[in-house]
């Protein structure tokens, strides 16, 4: 198979590996800076051209798309979609779960277990966001944030208060969750290819931190999941149309809950922890089902 990686960098672990899990296999594959092509959408005859070439005769590719460059990254995928080359996570898809509210909403529908989130903007009736998710301690989101960035942990009525009105301050969009208190600072990251959860870690937050990053400090390990765990991971990622997703789950009182779904998931922190092979997984997954009538929507 002729298979593209769309990324800005060909020196990051994810990238990397990819290429090498391909190449291992006996294909070839090729580093895309997906913001430094252009595209023209003739009828009939659309093309992707990369450094003065014409990009064609793709069977597949795979996009790792960073969320500050979703826009672009997925008018590049839609066009591969076009030209009817085979990507295992469509535009579409990718576009939902970038949409924290919009991810929330369609779990919400599927009866996926969330915690009890409330959304706002430039509400007044403060009291009544906090009472809706059940009172502080409460977890304060920036809409827009990524990898804890916006992310704040109100212990406390007039905590809650004084942070949203911050942010009302900034006109941005706010998600208010319930504080998952069992949780204790760890949350379990599950690697999702196809139907089936491939991978998983235990993500321990550092010291004194709620947030479990692991570029924030924080530690992983290997971890059980319970088949409740497993089939909610796997409900979540089919939810949002991902065949290749990083979907991170809370332990709660009232059993998995889903935290975020993540459609250019790491590879690092999963393969090192679990000594998994997740790059050849991917590729074996493209093998099995790369063919221009197997493509997503667009």
């Amino acid at each position: 198979m002729k298979i593209a990686i769309l990324s800005q960098s060909s020196k990051l672990y994810s990238t990397s590996r990819l290429k090498e899990a391909a190449e291992n296999r006996g294909h070839e594959a090729r580093v895309i800076n997906f913001l430094r092509c252009y595209m023209n959408i003739t009828s009939h005859q659309p093309f992707i051209i990369y450094q003065g070439e014409r990009l064609e005769n793709f069977d597949a590719i795979i996009p790792r798309i960073g969320a500050s460059a979703t826009f672009y990254g997925n008018a590049v995928v839609r066009q591969f979609e076009v030209m009817g080359v085979f990507t295992p996570n469509p535009s579409q898809a990718i576009s939902r779960s970038r949409d924290k509210l919009r991810s929330l909403q369609i779990l919400a529908q599927k009866g996926i277990g969330l915690p009890v989130t409330g959304f706002a903007h430039a509400t007044e009736d403060i009291d009544g966001l906090l009472e809706t998710v059940g009172g502080a301690p409460v977890v304060i989101k920036l809409l827009e944030g990524t990898q804890g960035i916006g992310v704040v942990l109100a212990e406390t009525h007039q905590a809650a208060k004084s942070v949203i009105e911050a942010f009302r301050g900034l006109d941005a969009n706010i998600l208010v969750q319930e504080f998952i208190k069992e949780a204790n600072g760890m949350d379990i990251r599950c690697f999702v290819i196809g139907d089936k959860v491939v991978a998983s870690m235990k993500r321990q937050g550092a010291e004194g931190d709620f947030r479990s990053n692991l570029h924030r400090g924080g530690n992983a390990a290997k971890i059980k999941l319970t088949p409740e765990e497993r089939s909610t991971a796997v409900r979540a990622a089919k939810a949002m149309g991902l065949k290749v997703a990083g979907v991170d789950l809370l332990r709660s009182n009232h059993g998995p809950v889903v935290m975020e779904i993540n459609s250019s998931p790491g590879l690092e922190g999963i393969e090192k922890t679990s000594g998994i092979d997740v790059a050849g997984k991917i590729i074996e997954y493209l093998e099995k089902n790369a063919a221009p009538s197997k493509n997503g929507t667009y």
